[in-house]
């Protein structure tokens, strides 16, 4: 099992299997591939999208995760994969370049929570619902306002991911599995 961290993006589905995941992603099933191949795809290129096999995480649940730069496309509709799927999906994403950072989540088909900030401007691109504690942890205040600072790392994305689901930059040890590969049809 490897691994994998920034300038990427990916999905934690709460108690999924990648079968289901594949489809709710309309991804082409190309099969299965070792985790270093896959993850090398998946950060390589913007239509190969490398699924794990159920993994412990938060909350005592297993967790699928999906990851490739393509779950960065500005159509992927959080709430209706969840609502596919009929389980909690959560986004990550970070680019530290440009000092992208993002978390969503997603339950019963309803956006529960997003969050986005550009560190290269400054901007917080999104802000719906209440921060909850991991939130804060990270350093989020309580509410956007006029008087609040935003100031947000690629780590506090990782603090995030390892509250809510799975922080990848753990994953070591010997894989439960292959990775499943998909593509992104054009």
């Amino acid at each position: 099992m490897t691994g994998f961290g920034g300038k990427q993006a990916w999905l934690a589905v709460a108690g999924g299997e990648p079968d289901a995941v594949l489809a709710a992603l309309e991804l082409r099933d190309l099969g299965t591939v070792s985790w270093r191949d896959g993850l090398d795809l998946a950060h390589l290129t913007d239509d190969r999208i490398a699924i794990t096999p159920p993994l412990p995480g938060a909350r005592g649940i297993s967790w699928v995760l999906a990851v490739g730069r393509g779950l960065l496309r500005p159509t992927l509709d959080l709430p209706g994969i969840s609502a596919t799927l009929g389980t909690e999906v959560q986004l990550f994403a970070t680019h530290r370049v440009t000092e992208l950072h993002r978390w969503q989540r997603a339950a019963d088909g309803d956006l529960v929570r997003s969050f986005g900030y550009v560190g290269q401007t400054g901007e917080v691109t999104s802000w719906f619902g209440d921060p909850d504690a991991a939130e804060r942890d990270a350093g989020l205040p309580g509410e956007l306002d006029e008087e609040a600072t935003v100031l947000v790392a690629e780590r506090d994305v990782f603090k995030v991911a390892a509250a809510w689901s799975i922080d990848p930059t753990t994953l070591t040890g010997v894989a439960p599995g292959p990775l499943r590969l998909g593509a992104l049809d054009a």
